[in-house]
């Protein structure tokens, strides 16, 4: 169990944590929530005992230092192999197998055995070897040295190790971030079945919703434990505010109601007494404070002009960095301005190559490749993020890629991407990583693009920001492609998949939940080449089958749970909007417009609700049908 206790907790003079306390059971599998720069990582890092509370304490029952474990933040390197280093964190095992080797005492040697038999350590390669195989190494890269590995697979190796360690207490912070979307469902899985207490700081709501039993919330510097999936959470924490409102409101209502008797009849004699009488239970009358509300994310990309499709067509190109080694062939593909493509496929087979020869960054070696006249492209990486410059502000980078505009338009600009007052004006270094995210994209957006890649958008976003981006999304009306491991952003925002493999790119024909479950088969007709296979699989895969004969009653509901989503997602924007003072205040006229919209979109969310009851029981019928 972790017991906080009355903990605060300062950064550089900012409060983080202000007297607030905690309990997690021991064995659960918490989430821990809240907006970027809140504390979470910190909070992690006062866990492992790296920093200490201001006041207060922390108690892990029953774990010691060894029994709590945390991924690195540096990339292991040198010339061991993943394999090795990760076998390797098995210190107990290692120490026995080389006193193995030395001792003579039969009875010594007797204790060593029965000890490694204990802790299974013959089995241990083989177990780092699923993990690893799990998370994306195959044999070959297992043995090869960690130094010819770039900085993300070195941290998939990091991941490994601590998995492997199977700590009492496991603290993973956004642990998806160097994964593909293969890697990330297997995590998922192995994390739901993790048997010690799980600590999972992750914006991934589809992920915490899979895994977590609990959510640990941090706002306005408290902690507090909600037991649950984050679905069930925010259900509980909107019950929770509109409960205070309502308090609030029937508060203030009776004390207008009392101090309005009160003025009246406190100089008349024949009332004065009780006029005294509600003076004092006035003063007793407690207003609790308004519910806390956060700031409502919103991003707005820039609309552009139009223009005729194609935007893009690929008739047989080959690209990459070598032309005498193109790292994809035979592309034929094409590209209309009302597109949004998702692109699968593990990491390694080409996906951000795709996108920078989408984005004009890499050339065509072969074949034809067309652009309209006139095209834009807008490109998000995860390198230009690192790529910022450390000493100069929001301003100073969108001033330098829109000399022309006045400060204002630049200004205005960056609002739309959430970064206001203070923040467009802090230099890159102490920006947090949702802020220098918001940046990256917004200077990637900056001058109207046609075309809008984002290769893994949202590794540094909170939900809230993957929510409101989202949303952009749906309102943009340029041709989107999205590269990303979190299946949620691409259930909402696309509705075509290529598949990047073998060398080329494809189409391909089905929904996520289609390739998620011809990734599972192929992982599991792998294990059972190695095993000989299991009744246990080959009921699996007989249940995948049922399901691909059903794939296309599926996918119609899938697509209506998709609107449904989109439409709910919308009425929490509107709803947030309407609760802001500043909206009608600035607004004006557009505060009515809102409230008017909320009521078509309430219309609307009912018939998109009918529409995927229908949908969900053609579904179960058809799934009744394929099981006889």
């Amino acid at each position: 169990m972790i017991r906080i206790r009355d903990m605060t907790f300062r950064m550089a003079g900012r409060l983080l944590f202000d007297q607030t306390s905690a309990i997690v059971p021991a064995g659960h599998r918490v989430g821990l929530t809240g907006r970027n720069g809140t504390g979470k990582t910190t909070l992690l890092t006062l866990l492992t005992g790296g920093l200490q509370p201001d006041q207060g304490s922390i108690d892990i029952e029953g774990a010691t230092g060894r029994d709590i474990g945390m991924v690195r933040q540096e990339a292991p390197g040198g010339s061991a192999s993943p394999l090795e280093f990760v076998v390797a964190v098995d210190r107990e095992r290692a120490t026995l197998l080389a006193e193995a080797d030395e001792a003579s005492d039969p009875r010594r040697i007797a204790e060593i055995q029965t000890r490694l038999a204990d802790i299974g350590a013959h089995a241990a390669p083989s177990r780092a070897a699923r993990i690893l195989a799990g998370l994306g190494f195959d044999e070959i890269a297992m043995s090869r040295p960690l130094s010819g590995f770039s900085g993300g697979w070195r941290m998939r190796v990091a991941l490994a190790a601590v998995l492997f360690a199977r700590p009492q207490l496991l603290l993973l912070d956004e642990p998806t971030n160097h994964l593909d979307l293969e890697a990330a469902l297997w995590l998922e899985a192995h994390l739901a079945r993790y048997p010690g207490t799980l600590i999972l700081v992750s914006h991934d709501r589809d992920l915490l919703n899979r895994v977590v039993t609990g959510i640990l919330h941090i706002e306005n510097a408290r902690l507090v434990f909600y037991r649950g999936s984050y679905d069930a959470f925010e259900r509980v924490r909107e019950e929770r505010r509109a409960l205070d409102a309502a308090t609030a409101r029937k508060r203030e209502e009776q004390r207008r109601h009392m101090q309005a008797f009160v003025d009246r009849f406190r100089y008349k004699a024949s009332k004065a007494r009780q006029a005294q009488s509600r003076l004092k239970a006035l003063s007793r009358l407690e207003i609790p404070p308004p519910a806390a509300s956060e700031p409502s994310t919103v991003f707005s990309f820039p609309v552009p002009g139009e223009l005729a499709p194609p935007l893009v067509t690929m008739d047989g190109v080959s690209t990459g960095y070598d032309p005498g080694q193109p790292v994809l062939r035979g592309i034929d593909l094409r590209l209309d301005p009302d597109d949004r493509i998702g692109v699968l496929g593990r990491n390694g087979n080409g996906k951000s190559t795709l996108a920078r020869l989408v984005a004009d960054r890499l050339p065509a070696f072969s074949g034809t490749l067309h652009r309209a006249r006139r095209l834009r492209t807008g490109y998000f990486a995860q390198h230009q993020i690192e790529d910022l410059d450390p000493d100069l502000s929001a301003c100073d980078h969108m001033a330098r890629l829109m000399p022309d505009a006045s400060m204002d338009r630049v200004r205005a600009r960056l609002g739309g991407f959430g970064l206001v007052l203070d923040a467009q004006t802090t230099p890159a270094r102490f920006m947090s990583g949702g802020e220098r995210a918001r940046l990256a994209i917004a200077c990637a957006t900056h001058d109207a693009p046609h075309v809008l890649i984002l290769d893994e958008p949202t590794n540094h976003l909170d939900i809230d920001a993957r929510d409101a981006l989202v949303q952009a999304l749906h309102e943009f009306p340029g041709a989107v492609i999205v590269i990303s491991h979190d299946r949620r952003i691409l259930q909402m925002t696309v509705d075509r998949l290529w598949l990047v493999a073998d060398g080329t790119v494809r189409p391909f024909d089905g929904d996520l939940d289609e390739y998620a479950e011809r990734h599972a088969r192929t992982r599991e007709e792998r294990g059972t080449v190695r095993t000989g296979g299991s009744r246990r699989q080959a009921a699996r895969r007989a249940a995948a089958d049922r399901r691909r004969d059903t794939a296309s009653v599926r996918r119609a509901a899938r697509s209506a749970e998709r609107q449904l989503d989109e439409l709910t997602a919308q009425r929490r924007n509107l709803v947030d909007r309407l609760a802001d003072p500043e909206t009608w205040e600035q607004a004006g006229m557009d505060g009515v417009a809102l409230a008017r919209r909320k009521k078509e979109i309430d219309r609307e969310i009912e018939t998109a609700e009918q529409r995927w009851f229908e949908a969900v029981e053609a579904l179960e019928a058809a799934e009744r049908m394929a099981a006889e």
